[in-house]
């Protein structure tokens, strides 16, 4: 149902429904231009979201991590302080060490040496060593309040039968003697009962404590960093470290724990789910804002772009109708190199064409009325004229003169293709016939003093010339080119694909470049026949086949000239019409 609905609609908006084309247009491009926007748009969301998401969770991860690596340094330290003691107090030879303070010199000596021993293992963050006798004497540096060692709590927590080794966990060390600022030291605190039984130490309790400023202030610095609640409980449940701040745990958060291998307490890191996703969110947010932007901008170029583009169009549309009530003189302006660049181009060289056909339409109708007039003019009843050349041409062979009838009788050939006037184009064999008397004509007014060579394939000789226009380029060699009639004349025609190249080359007096200048232009009638020809016949190929066709002559002065007529290929048609090859 949905699809046929949009079905109908489709078919609404292009059969006209909507005809402006510039709403269609404006549609279209919102269409073409939005879906991908906005597929990009949630695409790149979804990718940005998941990727940020999953480079914060491996974030925290590492941040644990790294919290785990720090805090078990510095646990893994006390205990090898620890055990390095504890080994030290087992030797036998110790026994000198009491729990009470060192009365003779050997219990002196032995007590300075262990004090060295403790403070050889010291290190930068060490807090304090001590070994704390059952009756309150202890070892190490003299800044230590025994009887204060109840106010940790972990301290007042640790069961007395104790074996193994206790962490006292984080506090502040306000236990100390005369060193002002102890109380505001934070320490990690271990506790390890010492059971000798066979040793003066037996009882006593070794307290390492370590400097935990830079351990608290890692801790904080990744609560400020990932907004993350972290807690470290040890093996019994007991809390270790908490974040201050206020914090009700969701089965959404998302945690991140490590368990440190040197005493099992498990560092838990949990941030909100909407903490989690803020990054998300925002990029949620800026894409949608992002998105509702360039709807509007595009909206705003579709409509300009629609508009200008129209507008053009429309401006075609008028210059269109003004050439269809015949002004030929209208232009488009070129406002681009698009396709509608193109259009109007197009249509300036189409009504330039137009303007042009109709300037040759007009000068070719101006032709052939002037021709229609010389021809009336000049024409003279062809049966008097051959019957009258007939006649003298028998009177000739029965008085003996054979050169007369001969001139007679190629003459009559020639008048005949000349002064048949029912057909404008003929075969170029039957142009090349009447040159051939032309010359035989020539042979017998000057004898055989010139040459002729014709070079065409019999095959061409089947394709339209028009009449009469090889004889006048043959007068003009004889009457303009040649002296007495001496000289070579060379005619080659041959085919270049669609189209037929003839050329006239001769050795004779050649043309000045000043006559050769003059010889296409068009002016008032000159005397005598120098030119006159060579026109003529180029206005011919020009008439009947387009203004690109028509005569080229090059010629050097003492020389010789070479003319050259390039014109299409067409044969006649047995139903008496021309056609094209």
């Amino acid at each position: 149902m949905k699809s046929q609905w949009l079905k109908q609609l489709y078919r609404r908006f292009l059969s006209g429904s909507y005809r402006s084309i510039r709403t269609k247009l404006l549609f279209c491009f919102l269409v073409v231009t939005l879906i991908p926007l906005l597929s990009l748009g949630a695409l790149s969301y979804y990718q940005s979201a998941r990727i940020i998401n999953s480079q914060f969770g491996k974030y925290g991860e590492n941040a644990v991590a790294q919290l785990e690596q720090q805090t078990s340094s510095s646990l893994s330290r006390m205990k090898q302080m620890s055990e390095t003691i504890y080994s030290y107090l087992l030797d036998p030879a110790r026994a000198d060490l009491g729990n009470r303070a060192p009365v003779t010199y050997s219990e002196i000596i032995e007590k300075n040496d262990f004090e060295a021993l403790l403070k050889s293992l010291r290190t930068d963050l060490t807090a304090g060593i001590y070994i704390i006798t059952p009756s309150g004497y202890y070892y190490g540096e003299n800044n230590l309040d025994v009887t204060k060692l109840g106010s940790i709590p972990a301290w007042q927590e640790k069961p007395s039968t104790f074996q193994g080794i206790y962490w006292l966990g984080f506090y502040m060390q306000d236990h100390g003697i005369g060193r002002a600022g102890d109380s505001n030291l934070p320490v990690l605190g271990l506790a390890v009962p010492i059971h000798n039984s066979s040793g003066a130490q037996d009882g006593s309790t070794i307290l390492i404590e370590e400097n935990a400023q830079e351990l608290l202030h890692m801790f904080r610095l990744f609560e400020e960093d990932t907004k993350a609640h972290l807690t470290i409980k040890a093996s019994d449940g007991r809390i270790v470290y908490k974040s201050a701040s206020a914090f009700t745990p969701k089965d959404s958060d998302m945690i991140w724990d490590r368990t440190l291998s040197v005493n099992q307490w498990t560092i838990e890191a949990r941030l909100p789910a909407k903490a989690f996703y803020l990054s998300s969110g925002i990029i949620r947010s800026n894409t949608i804002l992002v998105a509702v932007i360039s709807c509007i901008l595009a909206f705003g170029l579709a409509y300009i772009f629609s508009s200008h583009f129209t507008a053009r169009i429309r401006t075609l549309k008028d210059s269109m109708q003004k050439v269809s009530f015949g002004k030929l003189d209208t232009r488009m302006p070129i406002e681009g190199r698009d396709e509608l660049g193109s259009l109007d181009m197009s249509f300036n060289r189409m009504v330039s064409g137009v303007q042009t056909l109709v300037q040759e339409v007009e000068q070719s109708e101006r032709l052939k009325k002037e021709a229609e007039l010389k021809a009336f003019h000049y024409q003279i009843n062809p049966h008097l004229l051959f019957n009258t050349l007939n006649s003298i041409q028998w009177k000739a062979r029965l008085e003996g003169a054979e050169d007369i009838r001969q001139m007679l009788y190629h003459l009559t050939m020639v008048l005949e293709g000349n002064l048949d006037i029912s057909q404008e184009l003929i075969t170029l064999g039957r142009e090349l016939r009447m040159i051939e008397h032309f010359l035989k004509i020539q042979e017998i007014r000057y004898g055989a003093v010139f040459h002729y060579e014709l070079h065409c394939e019999e095959a061409l000789k089947r394709y339209l010339i028009p009449r009469m226009t090889l004889q006048p380029l043959f007068e003009n060699i004889f009457f303009h080119g040649f002296i007495d009639g001496i000289g070579v004349i060379e005619l080659d025609i041959r085919e270049e694909r669609e189209e037929l190249l003839l050329t006239l080359k001769d050795d004779g007096a050649g043309i000045t470049a000043e006559k050769l200048g003059r010889l296409f232009v068009p002016g008032p009638r000159r005397q005598g026949r120098g030119g006159l020809g060579v026109q003529n016949a180029d206005q011919k190929f020009k008439l009947h086949f387009g203004p690109q066709y028509g005569l080229t002559v090059h010629s050097t002065k003492g020389e010789g000239t070479t003319i050259s007529i390039r014109w299409p290929k067409k044969e006649e048609r047995s139903d008496g019409y021309n056609q094209e090859n």
